[in-house]
């Protein structure tokens, strides 16, 4: 059973984001339901809208409300770069028209990493899926990505997603391998990254295959396009005074959030050389943290998972 978990800055998460009585908010990544258990309870009788493709947060959220009689959460079948949609079956996101507010945790669920059928960890021998759908399966799979993808375009993934060094030679490696046989479990990913790797980088305080997980997960999920779309859509979905809160993991997600942040904060993102402005752009944000906020050293020791995690907010205007 998927168990309720506290998620990485909760306190920090609420003291941004200010939910208050009435108000309603979108948690675009539903997980285990810490950040909404907690927001539903502060802005009670106000709603809150989750969204995630795991089949396992619906039961996550079924069990709030039989259990804690938390009753004011609605779960969306769906990723949250879908928040302008409108679901097939009547939803409060097609009743609520504008938003007190949005949080997004970019990271996985322990429920996810310990799931022996996803192949998100390296830690187990799983099929090699990397989905966040569950049974309902992304459009690519990492197996598909592995097997099918040129040694250039996994090259690129591998260096631009994972920030991979030793990119080219990995994606050399298994082209190599999958030519000997299909590549389908990660047990066997695992053992061809320890035959690209030379062994003096195998024994880092990061583990040498964590770059190329990070990266296939990250492709396989088109993360990093969804990240950009519900940012821009959260805009119009969000209120005047509307706050949101981005808790992100990696340089790459973090570079987006702030780089949105940046661009919707001032009237002109012309370029510099532009002697006059013909973009019309116009601020529609005020960012309240000038720099990423992180976790407490006794958060990250009660939960070392915190450790590279970065909060950054803003409210509309």
């Amino acid at each position: 059973m998927y168990e309720y978990h506290v998620p990485v800055m909760l306190e920090e998460v609420m003291e941004w984001l200010k939910p208050m009585k009435g108000e309603n908010f979108i948690d675009g990544t539903f997980g285990g339901g810490g950040y909404s258990r907690a927001i539903a309870k502060a802005c009670y009788p106000g709603k809150v809208v989750g969204f995630d493709l795991d089949p396992l947060a619906h039961k996550q959220a079924e069990k709030l409300k039989n259990e804690e009689g938390i009753d004011n959460i609605e779960v969306i079948h769906d990723n949250f770069s879908k928040i302008m949609m409108q679901p097939e079956r009547e939803s409060w996101l097609d009743q609520i028209t504008y938003f007190d507010g949005l949080v997004l945790d970019l990271g996985l669920s322990s429920a996810q990493l310990v799931d022996r059928e996803r192949g998100f960890s390296f830690q187990m021998d799983s099929p090699l899926d990397m989905g966040f759908g569950g049974e309902e399966r992304s459009v690519e799979t990492t197996e598909g990505i592995v097997n099918t993808w040129s040694e250039k375009e996994i090259e690129r993934i591998l260096r631009e997603y994972g920030e991979e060094p030793l990119a080219k030679k990995i994606a050399k490696t298994i082209v190599a391998k999958r030519a000997e046989g299909r590549i389908t479990t990660t047990g066997q990913l695992l053992d061809i990254l320890a035959q690209a790797v030379p062994a003096r980088f195998q024994h880092g305080q990061k583990h040498f295959a964590t770059r190329t997980f990070q990266a296939l997960r990250i492709a396989t999920n088109d993360e990093l396009g969804s990240l950009k779309k519900a940012l821009k859509d959260s805009l119009t979905r969000l209120k005047p005074g509307g706050r949101i809160v981005v808790v992100s993991y990696h340089s790459l997600e973090d570079r987006i959030v702030k780089q949105f942040f940046r661009d919707e904060a001032i009237d002109c993102i012309c370029p510099p050389t532009f002697p006059v402005c013909s973009c019309d752009h116009r601020a529609s944000l005020k960012v309240l943290t000038k720099k990423p906020v992180l976790p407490t050293e006794g958060e990250i020791e009660e939960n070392p998972r915190a450790r590279s995690a970065k909060l950054r907010a803003a409210i509309k205007l």
